[in-house]
């Protein structure tokens, strides 16, 4: 089996490809995904009739290439987003609610959207089908407080 493998070392890259993008999946944090660029490169090496040797200094070199280059500029066009956007619970924030079951600074329940959520009041008690506004989420707790006045009116 070593002998078939000294003379087939693009089977052993192509492996540590597949386990590295196996990994990434798993981790997602864009490391493991360099590394198999560089098995990707030593395959292409040994395609090309390189030594064994030489894969590993591609793998290497391509590896800590796409390590030091490459995944920073992903990292910051994933975590980029468009101004105002918000994702997941931030965006839950400012959003109104209707009051299910009084809210006490102890518990109670809301609806934001079409989900019902625990809640707890800010300040004071809030009556069942008052309109009321997200103030921020605690853990699994909305934590809502009367609109506030709208003033000017005639």
């Amino acid at each position: 089996m070593f002998e078939w493998l000294g003379e087939n070392w693009w089977a052993l890259w192509l492996t540590a490809f597949l386990a590295f993008a196996v990994i990434e999946m798993i981790t997602l944090d864009l490391f493991f995904i360099m590394l198999g660029g560089g098995a990707l490169a030593a395959l292409v090496a040994d395609f090309a009739g390189a030594d064994m040797w030489l894969q590993i200094v591609v793998f290497c070199v391509v590896s800590l290439l796409m390590i030091a280059f490459v995944r920073p500029v992903a990292l910051s066009h994933l975590k980029k987003s468009p101004a105002g956007q918000r994702s997941n619970i931030d965006r839950l924030i400012g959003e109104q609610a209707v009051v299910m079951e009084a809210v006490t600074a102890d518990g109670g329940l809301v609806k934001i959207g079409g989900d019902i959520w625990s809640a707890r009041s800010a300040a004071g008690v809030l009556p069942a089908g008052q309109k009321v506004v997200v103030a921020a989420i605690d853990g699994a707790t909305a934590v809502v407080s009367a609109p506030p006045a709208v003033t000017g009116q005639s």
